[in-house]
């Protein structure tokens, strides 16, 4: 009965975006509506949490949070950074196909179209990343994409720029990631007072 509980529990967590700011481990405040003509999308707006594994490390720190523009040319933050070290492996988080692979204004980009997930596809991008796979390569869960570059970031530390996007709206990546994947620490299993035994 408790497993139960506790999987329902889970099931029925808010999304990442709304648990943790900025990977302080802080609670986030719910996000505010829409502005500018709604060019802001919600970080749960159709993203299914199917991410396998992490783009880089176990439980990377996360320097710098999703924080959407309200609108289309507004300031913002349109992915999240996560700190890895130049050489640091880049790997696709679930199947599928790697739609570019090469450089954009200097920068080494990957980008993964994500199979199964609708028409447009949710598609990944990681920056600066040097590419292992070609434009056109299909991936599974867990295969190496690249390696961390060491120049080209925009963050202070080394860091990957990771980006969700359906179609040319940009989505919180840290919503493909099911809570078991994303929080900290393993399970525990506490016990239970005041219930009799069977």
């Amino acid at each position: 009965m408790l497993v139960v509980a506790l999987t329902v529990a889970a099931l029925l967590a808010p999304p990442a975006s709304r648990l943790f700011a900025a990977g302080t481990g802080d609670v986030a405040s719910p996000p505010s509506p829409p502005a500018g003509g709604g060019a802001r999308r919600a970080a749960d707006d159709a993203v299914p949490a199917i991410a396998r594994t992490w783009p880089v490390g176990v439980r990377p720190q996360v320097l710098r949070g999703w924080e959407p523009p309200a609108t289309v040319y507004g300031p913002g933050h349109r992915g999240v950074d996560l700190a890895a070290a130049p050489g640091t492996l880049v790997r696709a988080m679930t199947d599928g196909r790697v739609s570019f692979a090469g450089r954009v204004a200097g920068k080494g980009v990957v980008s993964v179209e994500l199979a199964g997930t609708g028409d447009p596809p949710l598609r990944t991008t990681y920056e600066p990343v040097r590419a292992s796979v070609p434009q056109g390569a299909e991936v599974t869960a867990g295969e190496v994409v690249g390696t961390v570059e060491a120049g080209g970031s925009h963050c202070a530390a080394p860091c990957v720029h990771w980006g969700l996007l359906r179609g040319e709206s940009y989505l919180d990546p840290l919503s493909l990631l099911p809570p078991w994947l994303l929080h900290r620490g393993p399970s525990r299993l506490l016990p239970v007072l005041g219930v009799p035994l069977p």
